[in-house]
């Protein structure tokens, strides 16, 4: 949210007014999900949004659920958006509520409506009603049930609500105009008869509310003051409006509509989610290739990066696309002083120091992270065989190589100056080890200034590195292709995940637990996974290479 100096947003703005003009005397504001799903990023926007507004005008946030539909929803659901919620750090207040709850208020509220001459029980199936509705420029047909008695509309309804009547085969709808130009308010549907077990009410009901009919109803028990909804919304609000004054609420909530938030090449519908998790196409909801609050925690993004994302991207009433690399910046920004700095070789082959000692293990001092120094140092253990990458030597390299050839020094990383004598090949013609000679005066720390070298390169010990397996990930989208093809099917990077299995991460690594993340010297940000990984076997996601062409907008 705006902080003192800075220009204020246009809700912000909104809530302002309303202050000055003694709407409200306290704001309230709510994350009102269906739990149909899991979360993606861009309700992380909503929820951080309504978050800190409640924080910056000193209200209250609640979390509920907009569970009016239970044929989409479940118990597993619900414990993962709350879960989403407070990783984020948003506080709500009251506890976690449910629409559900409110199901007998709602099916007064529908009564109280049918009193007034404002509601009507409809007799016409799905299709006459979609037929009778009209279209954007001609006005609909009225039903014939619509002019019912108020006497004969109460019984029928309670008759709904007892069960005589068959799925579907009669509904509850608002009495508004027919003739409306906004189709919302076409006497629409606010109650069906449904069959279907629900997680928190169980067999109670067989009518329940739609969503466009209990939302402002919940808001307005709840003494929400500002119902922040997206843009497909704006529509409804005359529905939303309607609802909360034929009722005759007090201090009725006011709908305020702000734009979605899209990433590029990413897939963030349900549905399509949904099928890729049903498919084995990934690794379920929390597949670190997604981007649902739940994958990218699992990959290793933090709080604080979402909520830096968010605060870039801005609220605005216009629709556009954030590029995905500005969310890969955010998390850089935040690991880089604060995630601590291991050495991790990914494809190792064997360096022999021929003149070091043999059996001795040396332990060296250096830092956690090199921006960081509160972070304190590590003690790295070094021998005579270490493990490097295999990309870091090459028989013929090229004109300015820096690294290991036959006859070139190199440092290794806060240890010794070593020189390449030679190395071995299998029967294939492939290079197994490298041999090499290091100099003792040359310790890192030591002061030495007899001489330079221009590579320097990472390092485990063979003998005391822990072995891992490491899951290098790319977008899983075919990027060339665009997300979607005509049949709704999702392009598919075949190259979204490459698993290694042979990794080494020096010994410190030890002293981590899942969920913790590093940054791998010259090789980017990792996480351990909280999945996959044992006690005995750690599994790392990169989160994000080291480095990117992003740059932030002037």
């Amino acid at each position: 949210m705006s902080n003192e100096g800075e220009s204020k947003n246009f809700i912000e703005r909104i809530i302002d007014e309303d202050l000055a003009e003694g709407k409200y005397t306290k704001i309230v504001t709510r994350f009102p999900p269906e739990p149909n799903g899991y979360l993606h990023v861009g309700h992380a926007k909503s929820i951080l949004l309504n978050y800190g507004l409640a924080q910056e005008y000193h209200g209250d946030f609640h979390l509920r659920f907009d569970d009016t539909n239970p044929m989409k929803e479940n118990t597993e659901f619900v414990e993962s958006i709350v879960k989403d919620v407070e990783w984020l750090g948003a506080k709500y207040v009251g506890g976690v509520r449910f629409a559900s709850n409110y199901f007998d208020q709602m099916y007064e509220a529908a009564v109280k409506l049918i009193k007034k001459g404002k509601a009507y029980v409809d007799d016409l199936s799905a299709d006459e009603i979609h037929a009778y509705r009209g279209t954007l420029t001609e006005p609909g047909k009225e039903s014939p049930y619509r002019n019912r008695s108020v006497e004969e509309n109460l019984d029928l309804f309670e008759r709904m609500k007892n069960g005589e009547f068959a799925d579907g085969s009669r509904t509850l709808r608002a009495k508004i105009d027919m003739a409306s130009p906004n189709i919302n308010m076409r006497d629409p549907i606010i109650y069906r008869v449904a069959r279907m077990t629900h997680h928190n009410t169980g067999d109670k009901w067989c009518i329940y509310p739609m969503y466009d009919f209990a939302h402002p109803i919940e808001d307005a028990i709840e003494g929400v003051t500002h119902s922040i909804c997206t843009l497909e919304f704006e529509d409804h609000r005359p529905l939303y409006n309607w609802v909360v004054e034929e009722l005759e609420y007090p201090h009725p909530p006011k709908q305020i509509e702000f734009a979605k938030m899209y990433l590029t090449n990413v897939i963030t519908g349900k549905r399509y989610i949904k099928r890729l998790v049903e498919q084995g196409i990934v690794d379920g909801w929390d597949d670190p290739r997604l981007v649902t609050i739940a994958a990218l925690r699992r990959r290793g993004f933090t709080p604080e990066s979402l909520k830096k994302f968010m605060e870039l991207a801005g609220v605005s009433k216009s629709n556009s696309s954030v590029d995905y690399a500005m969310l890969e910046y955010c998390i850089r920004d935040d690991l880089k002083p604060k995630a601590p700095r291991l050495m991790a070789v990914l494809d190792p082959i064997k360096l022999v120091i021929d003149n070091y000692p043999e059996g001795q293990i040396e332990y060296l001092d250096a830092p956690l992270n090199v921006e960081n120094p509160e972070l304190g140092e590590k003690k790295v253990p070094f021998g005579k065989e270490v493990w490097i990458e295999r990309d870091d030597f090459m028989e013929e390299p090229p004109r300015k190589y820096k690294r290991f050839y036959v006859g070139n020094e190199v440092r290794l990383m806060n240890a010794y100056f070593v020189k390449c004598t030679s190395f071995e090949k299998d029967e294939n013609g492939n290079v197994t080890v490298i041999h090499g000679t290091y100099d003792p005066e040359t310790k890192s720390g030591s002061g030495f200034t007899g001489r330079k070298v221009k590579g320097t390169i990472h390092w485990v010990s063979c003998e005391k590195a822990v072995p891992v397996t490491v899951r290098l990930y790319e977008n899983l989208v075919d990027e060339e292709k665009g997300v979607y093809n005509e049949d709704g099917s999702v392009n598919i990077n075949p190259n979204s995940l490459e698993v290694l299995d042979t990794c080494y991460v020096e010994e410190a690594i030890k002293d981590y637990k899942p969920g913790d993340a590093f940054q791998f010297v010259r090789k980017g940000f990792f996480n351990i996974d909280s999945k996959d990984s044992t006690e005995d076997h750690f599994v790392f996601n990169r989160i994000v290479s080291m480095k990117s062409s992003f740059k932030l907008p002037k």
